[in-house]
């Protein structure tokens, strides 16, 4: 919660414009905490709580001509030229290196030091700061949307449009009052990524075969399908073998419904004695078909044991032939 914009943007910053991305929560720590803690947010929160303490949160004077303020320009058409040719993590390459550029202009005017011997520059500084934080406020409204409404409630002005961005000198004006400064983004801790890891390891681990030796799902079918299959109860009245074919059992089926001959490749798991008398369960409606000569109508349920043997799939106790299955 609270970490859509993060996500979006750890997502929109590293994915490649012609596959598909690979995210990793790691990735995504670095992203918040590297960039938009220690860039973004860093700027911003100077820019804002410094105004507080020199000037009771009203924007001071400034040159409205200032040659820095070409920057802000040449990055929204920078990120909006981006943008329409569907480059998102070069828009977001433009938006982040203009808060690297707010952050390394506080760095050199140093409007903390230069307040108390040149006010005049200090207020200029921190002038200039407040036009690119209004404009990172309002370009990073595609990108983050949530992060950027708290920013323009922060500063205190209205959505502009993308061309008064990239025409307008003065984005906020100087004697405007802006609210409190209140932190954008917050670091994530290692504690916290490692579990969002293991979670996601335990997710793998359960999504793993259980039993790894068994063959894949076949293909899905739908439920008219299924409702299709007439599986019923049966029991195996006589069995004998199959001339020339050692795997084969040919055996006679009371289904409930009528009395059939079911071939069925058991030969290797069973001799026909043990099998006479078994109650088992059968597929009643297969299409019959012939095996060495011998029409079968119908199929067994059979699964396979540890050993390689079949095992015939019966009910837990005797009941009814013909008793529907499913």
């Amino acid at each position: 919660p609270g970490q859509q914009d993060v996500l979006r943007y750890a997502l929109l910053s590293s994915a490649p414009e012609t596959k598909d991305n690979n995210f990793t929560w790691k990735d995504f720590q670095t992203k918040n905490n590297s960039e938009l803690v220690g860039i973004f947010g860093n700027f911003i929160n100077r820019v804002a709580v410094l105004i507080h303490k020199y000037y009771d949160g009203v924007v001071p004077a400034g040159n409205a001509d200032a040659e820095e303020l070409l920057e802000i320009k040449k990055s929204a058409l920078e990120i909006g030229t981006f943008l329409e040719n569907f480059e998102f993590r070069n828009s977001l390459t433009a938006l982040m290196n203009l808060a690297r550029f707010g952050n390394q202009y506080l760095q050199i005017e140093e409007p903390w030091k230069t307040i108390k011997d040149h006010p005049e520059k200090a207020a200029h500084s921190l002038f200039i700061g407040a036009q690119i934080a209004v404009a990172l406020a309002q370009l990073s409204e595609p990108f983050m949307p949530f992060s950027s409404e708290k920013l323009l409630k922060m500063f205190n002005v209205e959505q502009l449009t993308w061309q008064d961005i990239e025409t307008k000198n003065i984005l906020i004006e100087t004697g405007h009052q802006i609210n409190e400064a209140s932190l954008l983004f917050s670091k994530i801790e290692d504690e916290t990524i490692e579990f969002q890891i293991q979670k996601l390891e335990n997710t793998k681990q359960s999504n793993k075969k259980t039993n790894p030796n068994a063959n894949p799902m076949k293909d899905e079918i739908q439920f008219d399908d299924f409702s299709k299959i007439d599986l019923r109860t049966a029991t195996i009245l006589t069995a004998e073998k199959v001339e020339k074919a050692d795997k084969l059992l040919k055996f006679t089926v009371d289904t409930g419904v009528d009395v059939r001959t079911v071939v069925s490749g058991v030969a290797e798991s069973f001799s026909p004695e043990e099998l006479i008398g078994k109650q088992v369960m059968i597929l009643l409606n297969l299409a019959p078909r012939k095996i060495r000569g011998i029409e079968s109508q119908g199929m067994f349920l059979l699964t396979t044991k540890p050993d390689g043997k079949l095992s015939f799939v019966t009910p837990d106790e005797t009941v009814d032939n013909g008793i529907e299955i499913g």
